[in-house]
């Protein structure tokens, strides 16, 4: 093939947008932080399981669009039966479905847990991906707020575990039933009040970015931004509008101050009342259980998904501060959240089925964790296989044999296949993270003998060989590089792998 045909043909190398990959180091981190969340999850009862990345697209329920061909936020695709499936986009609707499907055989409450990732068609930005994984725990068949409480005591000992101090995290915790009185006493109950019901909901969540009086603004007759756009706002009655703003900053310094508080501002609501009484109740557990602190705390502002949820809502969200690559201060907010959900399950079945969870973005709790140097995710990158070396091409099946011993024995290992000189299998060896590589050449093979290299010994040495003192310097280089009997090729190897 030509040159100019060869250039035609090959591909470009290019990730698609809001994807990324992953290496090693990162994948260890990860796989260590899971398996921390797994042991808190266990302690409290809860068992693993697993759903496939592809559902039916009516399974994952009413949030998505409904149109001719649903990828609106998803992907999807349509099967040779004319079914439309999707990737999942949350690990919740497949559990709804998993549950239903099988209910009359799990235990009821059913407590489990679920790792994975999770698919969103949308448009990617800093931070934004369209695939990222998900940690989620659920508790399905308990109406109790128990149940939800325990949740949230379960979300604090995960990061704690994590290595989050004591302090620099908080779970809060806010009830859509009190939302949903708030909103009663403010007149916004009836017939067509939903589109401005959704303009109230969207304002709230963005208290945190816009403050109060921003919020004002788009609560009332609209907000103009920096750039110049114009976003209408809800028109509210200014009463309504202080009613509603006094709701997100109802919370006090502690929990029974916030609880009052919010039962005034719900006034004669039953729903809200109702709400409140949960939160109470909720309250209480957190005190009984030691959580009372300030760890797990009663917090109106928290709207997280409010139109998806049926009762309590809750949020981790980390309070520290770091500085990014300019120096600038940055907080990492929510790693988390979830809340009661009763409506999923009851889609399958067409009865009330209680439900509540909570779910960890792993990639974002991930940057934290390393962000503040926590040892479960900063620890060194997997060790690499021994590397045995090639000298000489006629004797790979004998090269193939100490591989083969030292695999027999429990050790990882590899044989160089390659067709590189020995210092450029040995620079390879560095590049798989290797502690140690096993040479024999002829002189070696002669005299029954192998020689162990120490890469780590060895990279010590050539660093800090000017200034040693002679004796020290000796005795590192001793141990750097090493001959032995080919018959103690393990027990040399071991013994490099334990220093």
């Amino acid at each position: 093939m030509s040159e100019q045909a060869e250039k035609q043909t090959s591909v470009k190398a290019r990730l698609p947008r809001g994807l990324a990959d992953r290496g090693p180091g990162e994948l260890a981190g990860a796989d260590r932080m899971m398996h921390a969340i797994r042991e808190i999850y266990g302690l409290y009862g809860f068992e693993a399981v697993e759903t496939p990345f592809i559902e039916y697209t009516d399974a994952l329920g009413k949030f998505l669009p409904d149109q001719d061909r649903p990828n609106e936020g998803v992907f999807s695709f349509q099967d040779d039966d004319d079914q439309w499936l999707s990737l999942r986009y949350d690990l919740t609707a497949p559990l709804a479905r998993y549950v239903a499907e099988h209910y009359d055989k799990l235990p009821k409450p059913y407590r489990s847990y679920r790792a994975g990732f999770v698919f969103r068609n949308e448009k990617p930005g800093p931070g934004r991906f369209r695939q990222f994984m998900q940690f989620d725990a659920d508790t399905v068949g308990a109406a109790s707020v128990a149940a939800d409480a325990e949740i949230c005591m379960m979300a604090a000992d995960a990061l704690e575990r994590l290595g989050v101090a004591r302090g620099d995290y908080v779970i809060k915790v806010n009830n859509r039933k009190v939302l949903d009185g708030v909103l009663e006493a403010a007149g916004l109950e009836g017939e067509g009040r939903g589109a401005q019901k959704l303009i109230v909901l969207r304002a709230i969540d963005k208290l945190d970015r816009l403050g109060a009086d921003g919020v004002r603004l788009l609560l009332g007759p609209g907000r103009k931004d920096e750039s110049g756009d114009f976003t209408k706002g809800a028109d509210l009655s200014t009463a309504a509008i202080d009613r509603i703003l006094s709701f997100t900053s109802a919370r006090g310094g502690d929990n029974a101050t916030t609880l009052s508080r919010l039962a005034a501002t719900v006034g004669e609501s039953a729903r809200g009342l109702e709400g409140v009484a949960e939160l109470q109740e909720m309250s209480a557990l957190f005190d009984a259980g030691g959580y009372g602190d300030g760890r797990v705390v009663i917090d109106p502002a928290v709207v997280r998904g409010l139109e998806y949820y049926t009762g309590p809502v809750y949020e981790a969200e980390l309070t520290f501060q770091v500085k990014d690559e300019y120096g600038r201060p940055v907080r990492f907010g929510s790693v988390g959240g979830g809340g009661r959900y009763d409506g999923l399950v009851a889609r399958f079945r067409g009865e009330p089925v209680p439900a509540t969870g909570f779910s960890i973005g792993v990639s974002r709790l991930l940057a934290a964790l390393q962000a503040i140097k926590s040892p479960i995710v900063t620890g060194a990158a997997p060790q690499g296989p021994v590397v045995v070396l090639v000298m000489d091409r006629d004797q790979i099946p004998r090269y193939q044999g100490f591989v083969a011993q030292l695999r027999a024995a429990g050790i990882s290992a590899e044989l160089y296949l390659g067709s590189a000189g020995m210092n450029a299998q040995l620079k390879y060896a560095d590049k798989r993270n290797s502690r140690c590589a096993i040479i024999q050449g002829s002189n070696e093979r002669e005299k029954g003998e192998i020689v162990v290299k120490d890469l780590v010994a060895g990279a010590a040495l050539a660093k800090a060989a000017k200034d040693m003192p002679r004796e020290e310097y000796l005795a590192l280089k001793e141990r750097a590089q090493f001959a032995a009997p080919e018959a103690d090729l393990v027990a040399a190897v071991k013994d490099v792998l334990g220093r």
